[in-house]
């Protein structure tokens, strides 16, 4: 299956349709990507700050609604919050199928080169990736600084102050990250 549109990748495991209610979001299912928490809010820009944590890919999670700008899960038993803090432009329904997925993403990253498999398990980027995999490993960027996830290069934040922009060649795959050096050696695989 190949489908990219401008608010939610359809990759083999990880479809969802562009536009969604509520009821479509999986009642149980998976978190989509390497995710951070201060240990009950998940914000969309994902963070890297002093005392979050990261709640790996393909976690399950129990989709228990949506609230204002906010979609209400559970975590191994514990309330987590998934919070739209930057990507408002986004249904609230098209945000919760983002993060939330029916089918668990390990089972793709299985598939995958070990190179890959341990860059996405690292929470890091690899030159040679895909969007999808960009995805996996450190989450949606925000669509308030990439509105189009066809874009050839998607903007990330690791904190207030430390932007990193992941450039995609014409194949779909990473072809440079751009930053400062520092920041450059916490989100690249080597």
């Amino acid at each position: 299956m190949k489908c990219l549109h401008t608010t939610v990748l359809c990759f083999g495991l990880l479809a969802a349709p562009l536009t969604a209610s509520a009821a479509e979001v999986p009642a149980e299912g998976f978190l989509c990507c390497n995710m951070r928490t201060d240990g009950n809010w998940i914000t969309d820009i994902n963070y890297e700050e002093s005392g979050k944590s990261i709640i790996p890919m393909g976690t399950p999670v129990k989709f228990k609604g949506i609230g204002r700008n906010r979609v209400e899960i559970e975590v191994d038993g514990k309330t987590q919050y998934l919070g739209n803090d930057y990507s408002r432009d986004l249904s609230m329904e098209v945000f919760a199928q983002r993060y939330i997925v029916a089918r668990n993403p390990k089972q793709l990253l299985a598939s995958m080169p070990p190179r890959i498999r341990e860059a996405v398990n690292s929470a890091k980027v690899a030159i040679g990736m895909t969007r999808e995999q960009v995805a996996m490993a450190v989450g949606y960027p925000v669509s308030s600084e990439t509105p189009s996830l066809n874009a050839p290069a998607w903007k990330f934040w690791l904190w207030s102050f430390s932007p990193f922009t992941v450039h995609f060649d014409s194949q779909g795959r990473v072809s440079r990250v751009e930053t400062d050096p520092d920041t450059l050696n916490k989100v690249v695989a080597r």
